[in-house]
């Protein structure tokens, strides 16, 4: 596993698929910045190493994480990896836009995230049932019965979202916030909901999301998060 994600063209990769979305061969081939016999050779060690999947869409491949388990731990490398060399005006804004808000895989990352996440703890929408900061792959939490209408009110329906076959809510570590986020399959369906309803709106940056005046107003008004 460390040698899969040790080479530059692999990490590139495999970054730009933190954004939950299917990408082809060739759309990752420019992101990496090689030639397209090459991606296909690192995507086929990747798949090898079960690191990645292929989407079929009739002739079409597209290659998406395995799961949010490999998300988790690309996010963790991040972590403890140093900032990457601010060199370009364009550079400074993508960095500002993904601190701001983005997509970790496939739920809120990011300070709008994190002020959601603590937000919802607050005002008793969630509560912990294991905070286990050190080890953030067991942490778990429920959602209170004032949790539940809230999140119904805008149309997350709990019941089916405890059914997935994944874990329900737990937290991640964000990396630009040193703060948790909620991800699971609450995460999941909260930020699919909230993109859905035009609260955040996804930026030319992969990953980035904005939040719109609608958005802005509506997590005030539902969760009591309000974002500066």
């Amino acid at each position: 596993m460390a040698a899969l994600l040790a080479d530059r063209t692999r990490a590139s990769m495999l970054t730009a698929l933190l954004d939950g979305r299917p990408l082809s061969a060739g759309e990752l081939a420019r992101t990496a910045g090689v030639s397209a016999a090459t991606a296909s050779s690192h995507l086929a060690k990747l798949l090898d190493g079960d690191l990645v999947t292929v989407v079929r869409q009739g002739r079409h491949r597209y290659y998406r994480l395995k799961g949010a388990e490999v998300a988790a731990v690309i996010e963790a490398i991040s972590r403890i990896s140093p900032d990457v060399e601010v060199r370009s005006l364009r550079q400074s804004r993508q960095a500002r836009a993904l601190q701001e808000a983005r997509t970790c895989y496939d739920h809120l990352a990011g300070r709008a995230g994190s002020a959601l996440f603590e937000a919802m703890l607050s005002r008793d929408l969630l509560e912990a049932v294991d905070t286990s900061y050190d080890d953030p792959a067991n942490s778990a939490y429920e959602v209170t019965d004032k949790g539940e209408r809230q999140l119904e009110s805008i149309g997350v329906d709990v019941g089916a979202v405890r059914r997935a076959r994944r874990r329900f809510a737990g937290h991640c570590l964000d990396w630009t916030e040193r703060r948790p986020h909620l991800n699971g399959a609450l995460g999941a369906a909260l930020t699919a909901r909230m993109i859905e309803d035009g609260w955040f709106e996804r930026g030319s940056t992969r990953r980035a999301l904005f939040v719109t005046e609608k958005g802005r107003g509506r997590l005030a008004d539902v969760f009591g998060c309000v974002l500066g």
